[in-house]
């Protein structure tokens, strides 16, 4: 049992898992917009966000204890250096355009976990957008927004119409309460001065401004000029099944509650979206 174990750890602490979700938001896009399956675009946002993740959680970790890495540590850099080498071998098969947009995300991927900022501007000692309070959850949504609609729209040279600016702040505004889970999780480990959502007005009206939004995002469904009724029923039922880890979400849940199950709900989406189109 204890090797299984360590290969699921493996799976999560590599963000694998993550990945998944990244590659399953942005094949939404690419049926919601009747696009083909783009093998180039979706193995390179897949491996791209292993080799981003991990730069941003184990840069700092990396930096000060390269000589006395743990086992673990190291095979997952192996990993990301894999994953990095494969990024590069998909990107050579996506356009200038394509490589520009990749490029500014990737400068604010950097920028989030590399201390390059003043410090007048920022909370603590940390100069990174990350340590900024209050700005890592819309760093994150804003770049998940960009990757997953923006990127592949770009991609596809199609037109940024009213449908694709409702979609990038859907996916904008479905990021935000999927990453609440998470900010309940680590009320106990956070510093005050990350001014996270839960720890400036607590839990019982983060969960109530999460569940706020998340009706927003559904409803914007019906702003579009090409309304798609499967879509629309997929949403409900991500909509439903997200509230309810939104409510049931504590700072004591189990460590496999956010970082796998809130995880999987993109590839849930993806999953039920297939069914029925």
């Amino acid at each position: 049992m204890k090797p299984l174990q360590n290969i699921f750890n493996f799976y999560i602490n590599s963000s694998i898992h993550v990945a998944l979700a990244v590659y399953a938001l942005t094949w939404i896009t690419l049926i919601e917009y009747g696009f083909e399956y783009d093998k180039e675009l979706l193995y390179f946002v897949f491996f791209a966000t292993i080799t981003g993740y991990n730069f941003i959680k184990y840069f700092g970790v990396a930096k000060f204890h390269h000589r006395s890495l743990a086992k673990w540590l190291k095979i997952i850099q192996l990993f990301s250096l894999g994953c990095f080498l494969l990024m590069l071998y998909y990107a050579f098969a996506l356009g200038v355009r394509t490589i520009i947009i990749i490029a500014i995300f990737g400068g604010i991927t950097f920028l989030y976990a590399i201390p390059m900022l003043p410090k007048h501007i920022l909370l603590d000692q940390q100069q990174n957008l990350r340590e900024i309070g209050g700005l890592k959850i819309y760093v994150i949504a804003f770049v998940w927004a960009g990757v997953t609609v923006l990127l592949p729209i770009l991609h596809l040279e199609t037109q940024i119409t009213v449908d694709v600016s409702i979609s990038i702040i859907q996916r904008f505004l479905l990021v935000l309460v999927l990453m609440l889970p998470f900010e309940i999780r680590d009320l106990k480990y956070d510093s005050l001065k990350l001014a996270t959502i839960p720890q400036k007005i607590g839990i019982k009206k983060t969960k109530a401004i999460g569940a706020l939004v998340l009706i927003i995002f559904f409803n914007l469904e019906f702003f579009k000029d090409e309304m798609q009724i499967s879509f629309i029923v997929s949403t409900l039922i991500l909509v439903f099944f997200l509230l309810l880890f939104l409510i049931f979400s504590n700072k004591n849940q189990s460590k496999y509650y956010s970082a796998f199950w809130v995880e999987s709900l993109p590839v849930f989406w993806l999953m039920i979206l297939l069914l029925l189109h």
